[in-house]
């Protein structure tokens, strides 16, 4: 879709941004700007966070709203932004694979997820038969895209049985969040919300 496209290009500008406030030669104007952010930080994360615990109290329809909320492509970065999204990292990684079996399988490839470790994720891919290298770069591209949609807050990807990564524009949660000293912590733990979830 067009506007999810449109979010993460401005999700990269942000990106971008925040680590040019480093290159801010007056040390009391870089401290105030970046003050500036986390404070916008804090106070979407507080009322995102407090929209959240609304719709779970709202009774069971709540935890479904949640759950669907947190499958939306564009509100899932957001929810993952601020550490509210009501699935883990694997959990969403597992999903994406699941919901590329039938596109992979297109390709005349598939994908497994290895493991998950510290935000490290690991996965091996295979193309079937005797393709060109041309199919294995579309397929290792193919699967980045995805995965770096449904897990920004990842730290690394390795896809391994493909060839080398072709460049890729992602910018991590980690990476956007860098250049603002204290970002928020995730608030998840705070709310009843994966509770319910499971």
């Amino acid at each position: 879709m067009a506007e999810d496209k449109d979010f993460q290009s401005r999700v990269q500008k942000i990106g971008s941004l925040v680590h040019d406030l480093e290159t801010i030669a007056d040390p009391a104007s870089r401290t105030a700007a970046q003050e500036l952010v986390q404070l916008l930080m804090d106070l979407h994360g507080t009322g995102l966070e407090r929209i959240m615990e609304i719709v779970f109290a709202s009774g069971e329809g709540g935890a479904q709203i949640i759950d669907d909320l947190g499958q939306d492509q564009l509100v899932s970065s957001l929810l993952v932004l601020y550490g509210l999204h009501p699935d883990d990292l694997q959990t969403r990684v597992q999903r994406k694979l699941k919901q590329m079996v039938s596109k992979l399988h297109k390709m005349g490839a598939e994908a497994s997820l290895v493991s998950v470790s510290e935000g490290q994720i690991h996965v091996r891919a295979s193309v079937n038969g005797h393709s060109c290298g041309s199919t294995a770069r579309t397929v290792q591209t193919t699967l980045e895209d995805a995965l770096y949609e449904a897990a920004p807050d990842m730290n690394s990807l390795v896809i391994e049985g493909l060839e080398e990564p072709a460049a890729h524009g992602f910018v991590a949660v980690e990476t956007l969040l860098g250049s603002v000293p204290n970002p928020p912590a995730p608030r998840h733990a705070t709310l009843a919300v994966s509770e319910g979830m499971d």
